[in-house]
């Protein structure tokens, strides 16, 4: 029997053999039997099998908790990803959806100004409002039409639904509109349905001032104000607004124009009555000729 340095004898070394030599033909033996291919060993295997494999639920687990959570972390990457594309896309539609809203209402403003009803004997230009200038102090917005477009100062101004102003400064390719509210507009106008003449004055308010009205206890509110065409600056007939009062009892107007979204201006090309110099001014030559015709044997 083999001893250590001190003499005493060791044991570990055969035990060690005689075991790996047990394992060996255990594994042989497993081996054999798994490899024989005989019914009696088929059913021998078999009931191997369900005896010992039942017993080793408990050994299964975690192999079985590994496997589970290895699947359930690639779903999980999987349902990340696919999140983050849905939020992508989202971005995406609420952009379009912007879109679609600012499409929509330059469209509404569009048709307004194409729903408008005016003398045809009226021409127009339509502008893009490009900046308002509004302030305590002064009222106006400028549009991208100017005199290469034909614009001429003092012209009206209207939106889909009334009038909102005149020109007051012309560019090349910009041109100013004074509003109905800025301090300096002042419209001669005709209310509706007592035809009383007035006058519409801005104050810088949302509402401006009905001044110089010719029979106050014949108006009430809610009567329709149009632009009467005296002076010939504007064209008679604009739509102006309704009729207010205010809490002061001062009369105002509710103009009909919306000023809070002012993007697209009609401009009308109005240049104003002829005016009447003398008495012969008030035929025209094509009637003067109609009303002495020709006499017979003239030639």
């Amino acid at each position: 029997m083999a001893r250590d340095r001190n003499g005493t004898e060791d044991y570990a070394t055969p035990l060690k053999r005689l075991l790996l030599a047990i394992v060996v033909l255990c594994l042989t033996a497993i081996f054999l039997v798994w490899r024989i291919d005989s019914p009696r060993v088929e059913r021998f295997r078999a009931q191997v099998v369900d005896t010992v494999v039942p017993s080793f639920d408990w050994a299964m687990a975690p192999v079985t908790a590994t496997v589970n959570l290895a699947r359930d972390f690639r779903s999980y990457r999987r349902i990340h990803e696919q999140n983050r594309e849905l939020r992508r896309e989202l971005q995406q539609m609420r952009a379009w959806k912007e879109a679609a809203l600012q499409l929509e209402q330059e469209n509404a403003r569009l048709r307004d100004l194409n729903n408008l009803a005016l003398d045809p004997q009226l021409t127009h230009v339509t502008g893009v409002v490009m900046a308002d200038s509004g302030s305590p102090f002064r009222q106006s917005v400028l549009i991208n039409v100017g005199a290469h477009d034909g614009i001429v100062d003092g012209w009206a101004a209207m939106d889909g639904l009334g009038l909102v102003g005149r020109i007051s400064g012309v560019g090349r390719t910009v041109s100013r509109v004074i509003l109905l509210t800025d301090s300096s507009s002042r419209i001669p106008a005709v209310i509706q349905p007592s035809g009383q003449r007035a006058m519409v004055v801005g104050d810088n308010s949302a509402a401006p001032l009905l001044d110089f009205v010719e029979n106050a206890e014949q108006v009430r509110p809610g009567d329709r104000l149009i632009s009467s065409g005296d002076g010939g600056v504007f064209p008679p007939g604009l739509l102006i607004g309704q009729v207010a009062q205010d809490p002061r009892g001062r009369l105002r107007v509710r103009l009909a124009a919306d000023y809070s979204r002012l993007e697209f201006l009609r401009v009308l090309r109005h240049h104003g009555t002829p005016a009447v110099d003398g008495p012969g001014a008030l035929i025209l030559p094509g009637d003067l000729a109609e009303a002495n015709p020709e006499e017979p044997g003239d030639g």
